[in-house]
């Protein structure tokens, strides 16, 4: 296990996909079925790295991508998706925020 070069609030760049997002949470590993990666990761990238949640930019769905397949988003322009704003608080110097929630 590799320590996570992303973390939650920041904003990505899907290298093969070309979609931008913000990281929403990170697995230290992945954390899917056999099933899906085998149907969805087809280029199989490593399953002992951090894989991470995703909201996509200008869409309505979150994804989830291993670490080898993401860059930083040097864009700093906010994330358009209907649950930004339930899950961060605010967005500063190009990453968000995440609300706090009372125990």
């Amino acid at each position: 296990m590799q320590h996570a070069k992303f973390s939650v609030g920041e904003l990505i760049h899907h290298k093969l996909f070309d979609y931008r997002g913000v990281i929403i949470d990170v697995d230290p590993e992945f954390q899917g079925t056999e099933e899906w990666y085998k149907q969805v990761a087809r280029s199989q990238p490593p399953k002992d790295q951090p894989w991470y949640h995703v909201l996509v930019h200008d869409a309505t769905h979150n994804t989830y991508v291993a670490e080898r397949n993401l860059e930083p988003d040097t864009s700093v322009e906010p994330i358009n998706h209907p649950y930004v704003e339930l899950i961060f608080d605010h967005f500063k110097e190009g990453v968000y925020v995440k609300k706090f929630k009372a125990n």
